[in-house]
């Protein structure tokens, strides 16, 4: 298994990327590397969505919900207890991945758009106790101020530190994939009928997937705090679970690095193209007409040799013997 991982085309790949981004506060300004490492956030945020959505089949309509249940675990060890913001972080993840459990145990009783529905009902729940209870997260106003260790007091500090965390997460996602595990969460997307009558416990694997995902889904809401100091209830918004949607949508549902590439075209229209138009969504609509139509397994899932092949088959068709 570890020699066909190296000889994968994501491995590749995934050391390219890695030596390019650790040059870039080497070459640009302080601006772009805030912007990449919103980036690398929000894409860490739509792989473990697509984790479940598109390797598992599990209908996550209310992500997002997880993503700031970790972001304000953290936050609220760090400005309210005596813990060191070392173990607010490590606590992050690990509180989004209880509130997976608890939901995911409540909803995983049910299939498909019946999931989904329910765990928009509840995340919306958790989104209202943050918004409402002012005395715990200050309500509307949000925690802002937050301290960093003395290491993330630079831009550059805390490109590294996400960097590093994402690259780790990323890994372990991957890995996870391709183990049996992984395996199973696939066949269980594309039949579960069949994985419940050869004997896998179906609930079983989905309710450890959810687990998984919310626990990376906490983690990069913990890399939010890093990077911005500060929480607010809007995290836990289901607008936001529906801009990861679309992120994992243009990358692709069904690659592994397709919801990075959509983070990072969300990210570059809210950013440059929104800071000329307001009418930037009016952009991004008009992609997505055009991905649907033209492109439905996103820009990642366009496997050109295969596409070339069958063009070429198409122009030299075999000649009957």
């Amino acid at each position: 298994m570890i020699a066909d991982i190296l000889r994968s085309r994501e491995f590749i790949l995934s050391l390219i990327l890695l030596s390019a981004l650790l040059c870039v506060p080497a070459v640009a300004g302080r601006f772009y590397v805030y912007i990449l490492s919103v980036i690398l956030v929000m894409g860490l945020l739509a792989m473990s969505l697509n984790f479940l959505v598109g390797h598992g089949g599990i209908y996550q309509f209310h992500h997002a919900a997880f993503y700031g249940v970790g972001a304000y675990s953290a936050a609220l060890l760090i400005t309210r207890s005596a813990l060191p913001a070392w173990a607010a972080f490590a606590a992050g993840p690990v509180m989004a991945a209880v509130a997976g459990l608890i939901i995911g145990g409540i909803c995983v009783r049910l299939n498909k758009l019946y999931f989904g529905m329910l765990q928009i009902s509840l995340g919306s729940l958790l989104w209202i106790i943050v918004l409402r209870w002012y005395d715990l997260t200050a309500g509307d106003d949000g925690i802002h101020g937050i301290p960093m260790p003395g290491f993330l007091s630079t831009a550059t500090g805390i490109y590294y530190f996400v960097l590093a965390v994402t690259a780790a997460c990323l890994a372990v996602l991957y890995l996870i994939l391709k183990s049996p595990f992984g395996a199973t969460l696939r066949a269980i997307r594309d039949n579960p009928q069949r994985c419940e009558a050869v004997g896998i416990n179906v609930r079983r694997h989905q309710l450890a997937a959810i687990v998984i995902a919310t626990f990376f889904a906490g983690a990069a809401g913990v890399l939010f705090v890093v990077i911005e100091s500060s929480v607010f209830p809007d995290m836990l918004f289901w607008v936001l679970s529906l801009e990861i949607f679309i992120m994992c949508l243009l990358g692709g549902w069904f690659t592994f690095y397709g919801p990075m590439l959509g983070a990072a075209i969300m990210v570059a229209l809210r950013t440059f193209v929104g800071s000329t138009t307001e009418y930037w969504t009016l952009i991004l609509g008009v992609v997505l007409i055009l991905l649907i139509f033209f492109l439905p397994e996103g820009l990642m899932g366009l496997d050109l040799r295969r596409r070339i092949r069958a063009h070429r088959r198409h122009a030299h068709p075999p000649v009957p013997e």
